[in-house]
C-alpha cells in the first residue's frame, strides 16, 4: 500500500497521539516478550523421552579363565619390583536409572589394593571396585607377551 493511500484511509486516526490507559500499568518490554513465547504443556516430558531413548549396555560376564587372567595381572600389578607399570584399567558402571550401565577406562598407576572394602586404589586416588573391573592393560614398557613369562606364582 503506497503512502497516498494510507493517508486516505486511515487519515482521521494516523496522526493521533498513541493512546495510554489510565486504568492498566504499563507492560514491561521484557514481559511482553514473555506473552508469546512457548510453553511445555506437558512439563518434564521431553526429560522423559530423553531418558527412556538413552542407552545402556550389560554388564560383560566374564569367564572363569578369564576372572583368573584377570586376578593374576592385578596380583603382577601390585607384586612387581621398583615403579610400578602403567595399566588401562576397564571397568563396568552401573547406570542409576536404568538397568545396564556403561564401561569406563580409567589410566595410571596402582597405589593398593584395600581387601577390606574391595577396591583398587590408583596413584591419583581414585577408586574402583574389584568386582567391576572388567580388564586391565599394561601400557609402557611392559608387554603382554612378558607378563606370561613371569615367573610370579598365581595365588
Amino acid at each position: 500500500m503506497k503512502t497516498e493511500d494510507a493517508e486516505k484511509k486511515y487519515g482521521d486516526i494516523i496522526h493521533l497521539p498513541h493512546h495510554v490507559s489510565s486504568v492498566h500499568p504499563h507492560m514491561p518490554v521484557s514481559d511482553r516478550a514473555a506473552q508469546f513465547a512457548p510453553f511445555a504443556a506437558l512439563t518434564g516430558y521431553g526429560e522423559v523421552i530423553k531418558e527412556t531413548a538413552r542407552q545402556t549396555d550389560e554388564r560383560p560376564d566374564l569367564s572363569e579363565d578369564e576372572k583368573q587372567e584377570l586376578n593374576y595381572k592385578i596380583q603382577l600389578a601390585c607384586a612387581l619390583p621398583g615403579e610400578k607399570p602403567e595399566i588401562v584399567l576397564t571397568y563396568f558402571v552401573q547406570d542409576e536409572k536404568k538397568s545396564g550401565g556403561a564401561c569406563h577406562t580409567a589410566r595410571g598407576k596402582i597405589r593398593r589394593i584395600d581387601p577390606d572394602a574391595g577396591q583398587i586404589i590408583l596413584e591419583d586416588g581414585m577408586r574402583i571396585r574389584l568386582d567391576c573391573v572388567v580388564d586391565i592393560e599394561f601400557t609402557g614398557q611392559l608387554s603382554q607377551s612378558a607378563l606370561w613369562k613371569s615367573d610370579m606364582p598365581m595365588e
